[in-house]
């Protein structure tokens, strides 16, 4: 299993190098030019790291100056001005930049997609009228619960997460397959992608394997039992020829979820919707700064070690 840098030093700078690549320094010409988008974002960054809210991290940093010295950050902003930023900073297009800036390989061998369930502070409930039989005429009450869902596409090998999209559920898996496989084609040639039975569909092995040329392993299990074969190629593949070796690592998208679930937490702090898809993002992002930090690190160990056994 891959583990994160616990540094917060150290993800302050790989976060202000992958801003300043990806993002102007202002927002506008005509902006206060009193903090630049970079610093703004590795302030978001470092919220999620400490598990913290607007006013939290303003304090943390108030207090840490040699912390702020890591991304330049001479005054620390309002607390409002971290809300306003994240709006700006987290719209689709800006996060789905910033996070393919975290990924440096082109290509991906092996990719596994999935979705999981966070707890909000505040969960709206409904309730749904419906029939107990079609001969009684009595209603029952059925009480659900809503809650925020993530859905990523993961590189098995590493654990880097290659795209995200934020919903709510409960809600089926099979119609989210293109949203969440449609960014990542644009910045990487997956070869190989696994998925659950919930992802089961003929329009989706076609969508993956016609329209990007990436091979799909899902069981195929949609619909009701039977011992006939599928009609369609694809999954009748599923039934005849199935890679269970290889889709034994599905689990590693599973692991992604448990990572980030125990470094960073599963509880949104955020109360309204798209606050709360805002801060699913960051959670991707941080995730993936904290990852590729420590496989620099043990890249560099390794070349260190072998420098070392070169001279003696």
């Amino acid at each position: 299993m891959s583990t994160t840098t616990k540094s917060p030093k150290k993800v302050a700078r790989a976060a202000y190098k992958i801003a300043k690549s990806t993002l102007p320094q202002y927002a506008h010409h005509y902006s206060p030019q009193k903090y630049t988008q970079p610093q703004l974002f590795v302030c978001l960054i470092l919220k999620i790291f400490f598990k913290t809210d607007y006013r939290g991290i303003v304090a943390i940093l108030t207090d840490s100056l040699d912390l702020r010295k890591c991304f330049n950050l001479k005054n620390v902003p309002h607390f409002t001005t971290l809300q306003k930023a994240s709006k700006r900073l987290l719209s689709l297009k800006i996060a789905n930049q910033l996070l393919h800036s975290t990924v440096e390989q082109p290509t991906i061998d092996l990719a596994a997609i999935d979705s999981t369930g966070l707890e909000a502070g505040h969960i709206s409930r409904y309730f749904v009228r419906r029939k107990r039989s079609k001969q009684l005429e009595a209603y029952e009450e059925t009480q659900y619960k809503r809650f925020p869902k993530l859905a990523v596409i993961c590189d098995c090998k590493n654990h880097l997460i290659l795209s995200a999209i934020t919903t709510r559920g409960p809600s089926v898996d099979v119609n989210q397959f293109c949203k969440t496989l449609q960014p990542a084609t644009q910045q990487f040639r997956i070869k190989h992608l696994l998925a659950d039975a919930g992802y089961d569909s003929v329009n989706n092995h076609h969508y993956a394997r016609d329209v990007h040329h990436i091979k799909t392993t899902i069981p195929a299990k949609h619909g009701r039992p039977t011992q006939k074969l599928p009609k369609d190629k694809y999954r009748r593949e599923m039934r005849t020829d199935f890679d269970s070796e290889t889709y034994g690592q599905r689990w590693q998208v599973e692991t992604v979820f448990s990572m980030i679930k125990r470094n960073f937490g599963s509880a949104l702090r955020a109360r309204k919707y798209w606050s709360q898809n805002r801060e699913m993002m960051l959670l991707v992002l941080t995730h993936n700064i904290a990852i590729i930090l420590l496989v620099k690190e043990l890249f560099y160990r390794a070349g260190r070690t072998l420098l070392f056994d070169s001279f003696n």
